[in-house]
């Protein structure tokens, strides 16, 4: 049991996901409920078993759950497994509210049938919408979970318009706008820019998870003809791994950094010129480039929904899967006298209106409407 459980009633929580996963919404989630002082106090959950090998955020609740899947009878009885490790986890007496982390998946139904009578904030992210509309069980999840929301939160309003696509009986007067934040101390003390003395090529830096969605391929394609341009790779290893017979065929040397924790991707930050996001769809808000921003490092950026609303004027859009547009792009970052410094500049007001602290204060505030 949680030892926060005595300070009043607690949010109740939960991410379906190992600990340890990759991704934005993992790093939200552990920024909001973990921590020796958590933004929001929780009772917060993810899947995994307790290892001397593997350090576990403070906070964190671990539920030695297995048999994740989509569809199916077998998504039912991981539903139903979820279910019977929550109520026996969850002292219903100590929550207030619960916040549904994903419309779809495993842990939103399993959390609403393990505590059914507390008041229920719905988060979206961009997995959520990407899932349902690839698989039928997860729509209906989905369909099911807008329903039994008494709110749904998302970050930016292409997530809404997308949201309403998948479900358009949702009930919109639920639907209430609160963006992603990154942490307030990334704003206050930034990692140190190294003083570069040539600027003869650009250093480029792509940093998460290397699914399709992400465009990495494109961004691969379009940059093999191309001089003057550094690559550097921070990303699961498994899934570089997996990206190197294209980066050989492609003849593009990338230098692989790691899948990298939290203080060294802002390390990384500070040592590249250009953020690349070739992301082909969605994006839920585009905490990476966000934080990026708050180092100083200038982003450059395929503009889906999601990053054109976050981003806007404050980084640089090009298309990623046209090689001639790249490249213009990139001459023009590496060439143009002060236009870096002036991105950098821009970039970092841009990040500074997106502060965590007032993620969790709307969302405290929307919870205690609710209860």
């Amino acid at each position: 049991m949680s030892p926060r459980s005595a300070g009043g009633p607690l949010t109740a929580t939960f991410l379906d996901l190992p600990v340890g996963s990759p991704g934005g919404s993992v790093e939200l989630f552990l920024d909001l409920y973990t921590g020796d002082r958590p933004l929001i106090p929780a009772r917060a959950f993810m899947l995994g078993q307790s290892s001397p090998t593997h350090r576990v955020p403070a906070g964190l609740d671990l539920l030695p759950v297995a048999g994740k899947c989509l569809e199916g009878p077998a998504f039912g009885r991981y539903v139903a497994a979820l279910r019977r490790a929550l109520a026996a986890a969850i002292d219903p007496a100590q929550i207030g509210v619960l916040h549904l982390q994903h419309l779809a998946f495993g842990a939103t139904p399993a959390l609403i049938r393990a505590l059914p009578l507390h008041p229920r904030i719905a988060l979206v992210h961009g997995t959520d919408l990407i899932f349902a509309e690839a698989h039928r069980d997860q729509l209906q999840v989905l369909r099911e979970s807008a329903r039994a929301a008494d709110a749904i939160v998302v970050p930016t309003g292409a997530m809404a318009d997308h949201l309403l696509k998948l479900a358009p009986q949702i009930d919109r007067r639920k639907i209430t706008h609160i963006p992603w934040g990154i942490p307030n101390h990334l704003l206050t003390d930034p990692p140190a820019r190294p003083t570069r003395t040539s600027t003869s090529y650009l250093r480029l830096l792509y940093a998460g998870r290397l699914t399709a969605e992400k465009g990495v391929g494109s961004l691969i394609k379009s940059l093999a003809p191309m001089p003057g341009v550094e690559l550097s790779i921070a990303a699961p290893r498994a899934q570089f791994h997996a990206l190197a017979p294209l980066l050989q065929r492609a003849g593009v040397r990338a230098r692989y950094l790691g899948w990298l924790r939290r203080p060294q991707l802002w390390r990384a930050f500070a040592e590249h010129d250009v953020l690349v996001m070739p992301s082909t769809t969605l994006e839920a808000m585009g905490l990476v480039a966000l934080e990026a921003q708050a180092c100083g490092l200038p982003v450059l950026y395929q503009p889906v929904p999601g990053l054109s609303e976050t981003l806007a004027a404050s980084g640089v859009a090009t298309d990623f899967t046209h090689s001639a547009a790249l490249a213009r792009d990139l001459d023009r970052l590496r060439t143009s006298p002060g236009l870096l410094s002036a991105l950098r500049q821009e970039g970092y007001a841009n990040a500074a209106r997106y502060l965590l602290s007032a993620t969790a204060r709307s969302l405290n505030d929307l919870g205690h409407q609710l209860t």
